[in-house]
């Protein structure tokens, strides 16, 4: 294959044009947004982001950027708390820079960015995640802040009412704070996030010294699942697998999968077997999740999580 087209120029698909670059293979990127931009996000990245950046040659610009370290985890159900310190360090960081970061270095390498093209033509798709057209009330939305303030290096993960709010330090001594939680529940409070997270006592207390930088941002519907079935592009990232944000892991599989992809797409290897490489790696974090899920709707979550050791549970929501 002489070139490639890759639809999305976030992190799966700028990883995906440097690997591809990487195997000497010219390529172009499609994204209409222009960078950098906001994205709801976590902004988690699990320990193994190091390797998967180092391969990519972006290690040093992710360094750089100013990565907020995180060490510790805390898990909060109601009353209930678990805290652990993790195996190794992770890293908070905004999308804002990590996404430009990264499409820099596609650039750097040769990659042309362009705002449009025939989308049947991309060999890679790496455009998010799939929205859910279920009936309205149980669709998932996503929302997300920037705050001002004392800082952890910690991410922390609240529980309450079917909705769950993550906290981690990012970048300039910034917070970010992002939510998941259906839609009858959040309609309940007419989408004012400010409201939804008074509606958790100890998530109010912890955000109580922050203050707001940024708007709320908010995306969805949105649908969990993977993509693993008969397909004549390579997937990758959100569009492959959309993980439940809570394990972490959707930083790290998006990266991990664009550049799988980028690889296979410059050798021309079978979709089948990229894919089946992709289920490996991915298999493991995504019924883990689903069990966990399944525990926090049934209202079990809070008198098993002091069973689970914290950090059995980080690793058992980590790719392969």
């Amino acid at each position: 294959m002489t070139a490639i087209s890759i639809l999305g120029g976030g992190p799966a698909g700028s990883a995906a044009a440097i690997s591809a670059i990487g195997a000497g293979v010219a390529c172009s990127i499609v994204e209409k947004s222009r960078f950098p931009r906001h994205k709801v996000c976590g902004e988690f990245f699990s320990p193994e982001i190091q390797a998967e950046l180092v391969n990519l040659g972006a290690w040093d610009a992710f360094r750089a950027a100013g990565p907020a370290p995180v060490r510790h985890m805390r898990l909060c159900f109601g009353k209930r708390e678990k805290i652990a310190r993790l195996p190794e360090t992770a890293w908070g960081l905004s999308r804002y820079a990590f996404d430009l970061l990264m499409l820099e270095r596609a650039r750097e390498l040769g990659a042309r960015v362009e705002p449009s093209a025939h989308e049947a033509r991309a060999s890679v798709i790496a455009c998010g995640r799939r929205l859910d057209d279920s009936p309205r009330g149980s669709r998932l939305f996503g929302f997300k802040g920037h705050f001002t303030g004392p800082t952890e290096d910690a991410v922390e993960l609240f529980f309450f009412g079917r909705c769950y709010v993550g906290i981690a330090p990012v970048e300039h001594g910034r917070t970010n704070v992002c939510g998941l939680g259906p839609e009858d529940f959040l309609r309940r409070f007419d989408f004012d996030y400010d409201a939804v997270i008074r509606e958790s006592p100890a998530l109010a207390e912890r955000m109580r010294p922050l203050a707001r930088s940024i708007d709320w941002l908010s995306t969805g519907p949105l649908k969990y699942g993977q993509s693993f079935g008969q397909s004549s592009a390579y997937l990758a990232g959100d569009a492959l697998s959309f993980v439940d944000p809570f394990t972490g892991s959707g930083l790290v599989a998006a990266v991990k999968t664009g550049a799988l992809a980028g690889v296979a797409a410059a050798r021309g290897e079978p979709v089948a077997t990229y894919i089946r490489r992709c289920r490996a790696a991915l298999r493991r974090p995504f019924e883990v999740s689903s069990v966990f899920r399944k525990a926090i709707q049934g209202g079990l979550a809070e008198r098993l999580v002091g069973l689970v050791p914290g950090r059995a549970l980080f690793a058992l929501t980590r790719p392969k």
